[in-house]
């Protein structure tokens, strides 16, 4: 299986991007979650269409903030565009975008962990003694 990141380039720390990408990811979630399951049912299951034009109208904005977040952070982490388009189709499907926020999150962590080891300048310095 090959790595849902680009190993040719040096890994950047992601900074305020994977805050900023988990917080709309769980925003885009509960909106849709609220849009499928609560205001859906309200319009075509007893007639009221006005949730689903307030918690539609909601979720295609926070999913734009959530594109723009997605693609900051991929940039940033350096995700290949494949990854990064799977990422981006989580926030279409309920329940989808939190999965998907968990295993960015534990890839980033787990990439800038190994950065932090490589770069460690007592590692460096004793490498360089020898």
């Amino acid at each position: 299986m090959s790595s849902p990141t680009r190993s040719s380039a040096a890994p950047r720390p992601a900074g305020f991007r994977l805050p900023l990408y988990r917080a709309f990811a769980w925003i885009t979630g509960v909106g849709l979650i609220l849009l499928v399951f609560v205001a859906m049912p309200l319009k075509y299951i007893w007639d009221t269409p006005g949730p689903v034009a307030v918690i539609g109208m909601l979720h295609g904005f926070l999913y734009m903030a959530y594109i723009v977040a997605t693609l900051v952070l991929a940039e940033r982490a350096r995700f290949t565009p494949v990854f990064a388009l799977l990422v981006l189709l989580a926030g279409t499907i309920p329940i989808a975008s939190f999965v998907a926020e968990r295993k960015v999150t534990r890839l980033v962590q787990e990439r800038e962990a190994q950065s932090a080891v490589s770069a460690d300048p007592a590692d460096s310095a004793a490498d360089s003694a020898t």
